[in-house]
């Protein structure tokens, strides 16, 4: 009778396979979460720092009880569903003490929404920034309404 013996490299492969499974599990135990798993496939205490977090964004009401005209004018445009603070920043700080300025509007904001990219729908305006004056759109739009040149 003969005795099936393994080839040495298929060896040192079970026994590679066997040191890498074996300090995952080894890894794993020191370095999962203590609440991992609480509320399923989820760190537990996530929910708890996620709500002790201070907010940044003051919302849309709060930007129309001072800046009712913007409001108005941008409620006309096709802008009227985009957030202030999509393109102005953070506002909390600004809303609650007016003194404290918001993040200068940055014209490369217009290219995060306006780039042309093949996943935007159709219908969104888009453009080609190297061939539309790039960097330069307050000089040629309002943000407020697009279509209306500044004076």
């Amino acid at each position: 009778m003969s005795r099936f013996r393994m080839p040495p490299q298929i060896l040192r492969l079970v026994l590679l396979t066997l040191v890498i499974i074996s300090s995952y599990f080894v890894l794993r135990m020191f370095l999962k979460p203590e609440s991992f798993g609480e509320f399923g496939h989820y760190r537990g205490a996530a929910l708890a720092e996620r709500a002790a977090l201070e907010p940044v964004f003051a919302g849309a009401k709060a930007c129309a009880e001072c800046h009712t005209e913007v409001i108005e004018v941008q409620d006309k445009h096709e802008h009227r569903r985009i957030s202030c603070e999509s393109c102005h920043g953070p506002a909390r700080a600004h809303a609650q003490n007016p003194d404290v300025k918001t993040t200068a509007f940055a014209e490369t904001r217009c290219l995060r929404c306006h780039a042309q990219e093949p996943a935007r729908p159709i219908t969104q305006k888009q453009i080609v920034a190297t061939d539309h004056y790039e960097g330069k759109c307050l000089e040629c739009h309002l943000p407020h309404n697009p279509k209306e040149s500044p004076p």
